[in-house]
């Protein structure tokens, strides 16, 4: 870890899955850092996450990847405060295949506008191997325009 990544760290509320709400608790990813235009999470596999293949299955790879693109998008710097957004499209192509260990996700926004934007983003296992590709195009909700946000 390099000093700029314990900076982020420090500055930015990274989350455990108890913390999270809803669906994303579900999935029960941690979020490793999330800073101006780009986000990582991180999923220890347990069986709840595998298909009748016995692997990780494509719905929870989409997900993870929905998330962390739209993160990659809507940093907000300010404490108790967050940015939203909708999803409006996301392509995924999936390469690879694991079945147990810790799945890395990164997102990067890639280009946009005030509303508007674009990331891409990508999953590997524990080994680096990569296990799925994605682009999306996302849309900032109403109030979170401004890089204050709305209060959480």
């Amino acid at each position: 870890m390099t000093d700029n990544d314990e900076n982020t760290l420090a500055n930015t509320m990274i989350r455990g899955s108890e913390d999270l709400p809803g669906f994303h608790r579900l999935l029960g990813y941690r979020q490793v850092s999330w800073e101006e235009n780009r986000a990582v999470l991180e999923l220890e596999l347990q069986p709840k996450h595998i298909n009748l293949g016995g692997v990780v299955h494509g719905g929870v790879l989409t997900s993870l990847l929905d998330i962390v693109l739209a993160e990659a998008g809507t940093y907000c710097p300010f404490p108790g405060r967050m940015r939203k957004a909708i999803t409006l499209s996301l392509t995924t192509t999936f390469t690879g295949q694991c079945s147990s260990g810790v799945i890395r996700v990164t997102g990067e926004r890639r280009a946009g506008g005030q509303r508007i934007f674009n990331s891409s983003g990508e999953a590997r296992d524990e080994a680096g191997n990569l296990l799925a590709i994605a682009e999306g195009t996302f849309r900032i909700r109403s109030g979170s325009e401004k890089p204050e946000g709305v209060p959480i």
